[in-house]
């Protein structure tokens, strides 16, 4: 009986330290930006809003994109558990057609990876004619 309530007692006393454990958690406010149909040279900087719903530190060793045509920037400083944060995005937009990237966020949250995806269609160029 001592036996069974001392392995009782050893697991009540694990499961509680278990559940005390610091984890960041990301959760984004969106994970797909559509940018539309936009002009040609038009701005293409958007951003992705997200908050640390966790109970540690969040901080982000890589974020990357999957073209040199968008470029990511990652917050420098971590972000605390329950405060917001942003991962700016700017996309090359003299780029003429249809486009789908994928960045992928790297971070110490319990999901340590997120792909997050813009899409969008940038029109040709106007003519010097039609710009007239």
């Amino acid at each position: 009986m001592k036996k069974n309530l001392l392995i009782i007692a050893i697991f009540l006393i694990s499961n509680t330290v278990i559940s005390q454990e610091k984890f960041a958690e990301i959760e984004f406010k969106e994970t797909v930006i559509d940018y539309g149909i936009i002009e040609n040279g038009e701005d293409g900087s958007r951003v992705f809003e997200f908050t640390n719903t966790g109970n540690a530190p969040l901080t982000f060793s890589r974020i990357f994109s999957s073209c040199g045509c968008t470029i990511p920037k990652k917050p420098e400083k971590p972000v605390l558990p329950g405060e917001n944060g942003k991962i700016e995005v700017k996309y090359d937009t003299k780029r003429t057609g249809i486009f789908q990237k994928a960045i992928t966020v790297n971070s110490n949250a319990k999901t340590a990876n997120v792909i997050l995806r813009i899409k969008g269609e940038v029109l040709p160029e106007l003519e010097e004619e039609e710009k007239k």
